[in-house]
């Protein structure tokens, strides 16, 4: 009984090839050794042999009990040989001679996606807004619209596939006749000759143009979000639908706030007079102005809530809150009646909030 080759050698690929990798040298070495187009001796024995090596290689299940148990594995795992012809790479084996079907060629097909960036403030961002942006895209021509025809223009329907589009080729194999539908070379799959290309597009039947959107943007985007614009990015072809415009937004920092969520941090600044005795104090946020009372001997870290002062949910209801961190600022520099000011200050309260003693 014949020992098997290992399957890796069978395919001429290292162990930890890909299954892209593995695909491709099956399909060059079925194509190479089908018994159709090598007539020597042995070919038939070569094709199965690389069949069955795919079969194997190309299942992730397989492939692993094949790497830890060698051909054992592989059979445990149902692979039985390539005696009844039950092998996955049929369709593999069906492109690399006749290609995939191009049915899909003469389908409509949608238009390409376009991808662009707006850039919003703090606030925009935060609380919504209308922007208008400019989008080079494809169109469908203005003067043929689309017909790929100088307007007047005959268009004949293609004689060689009688305006269908697609022609037919017989191709005789090893699994008997095969029908393969292949784009018409003479109408190149459009089913009319253009005999008199549009002048403005050139026979195209496209034209590029920059064009303004308006767009919405929510109030709550973030950076990094985007929004799809359905139907707005380049046309079709053969009826398609367009494609769409993705907006990224880039929002540039605000100069004092900072987004933590649906949340916004603001900085206090006040001073040691403001700390002890206590202030009220009017604190910038997003819809204005608000009063906040600082209570005596207010500590520097301490955060204090303006309720629902924060950024708007992105498509939810309800908004975030302000946290204002409180930062007691020491002043760098004091005039003589500051200084003697604080000396009295220092003086006075030596009695209650002097450094303790460490007890013994």
């Amino acid at each position: 009984m014949a020992v098997k080759r290992d399957y890796y050698e069978v395919l001429g690929v290292a162990r930890d090839a890909s299954p892209e990798d593995i695909k491709k040298a099956f399909r060059k070495l079925a194509k190479d050794c089908h018994p159709d187009s090598n007539h020597e001796n042995g070919s038939a024995e070569r094709f199965k042999e690389v069949n069955e090596a795919y079969e194997v290689l190309s299942d992730q299940a397989k492939r692993s009990a094949y790497d830890r148990f060698g051909h054992a594995g592989a059979q445990s795992q149902g692979f039985e040989g390539f005696g009844n012809f039950g092998f996955s790479g049929f369709g593999d084996i069906f492109d690399a001679f006749f290609g995939a079907s191009s049915e899909a060629e003469f389908s409509p097909r949608p238009g390409s996606d376009i991808h662009t960036r707006v850039t919003l403030t703090f606030e925009e961002a935060a609380l919504g807004c209308d922007k208008e942006i400019d989008v080079n895209r494809v169109e469908r021509c203005s003067r043929c619209h689309g017909s790929r025809s100088e307007p007047g223009s005959e268009t004949p329907r293609c004689t060689e596939c009688d305006g269908r589009g697609r022609v037919q080729r017989v191709q005789q194999s090893l699994f008997g006749r095969f029908t393969n539908v292949i784009n018409c070379p003479k109408c190149g799959g459009e089913g009319r000759i253009v005999e008199q290309p549009c002048g403005q597009c050139r026979g195209s039947g496209k034209e590029r143009k920059r064009h303004s959107l308006k767009v919405n943007i929510p109030a709550g985007i973030d950076d990094g979000n985007a929004i799809r614009l359905t139907g707005e990015g380049d046309a079709g072809d053969r009826g398609g639908s367009p494609g769409h415009v993705y907006i990224t937004a880039e929002v540039k920092p605000h100069a004092y706030f900072r987004r933590e969520g649906y949340d916004v941090n603001y900085d206090l600044e006040i001073n040691f007079a403001q700390a002890a005795l206590g202030c009220e104090i009017q604190v910038p946020t997003l819809y204005g102005e608000d009063k906040l009372k600082i209570p005596p001997g207010a500590q520097s870290g301490t955060v204090y809530k303006l309720k629902n002062r924060g950024i708007r949910r992105l498509q939810r209801n309800g908004q975030g809150d302000q946290l204002v961190n409180l930062k007691v600022v020491t002043p760098e520099k004091l005039n003589k009646e500051q200084k003697k000011l604080f000396e009295q200050l220092l003086n006075s309260l030596n009695g209650d909030n002097a450094r303790k003693k460490i007890e013994p």
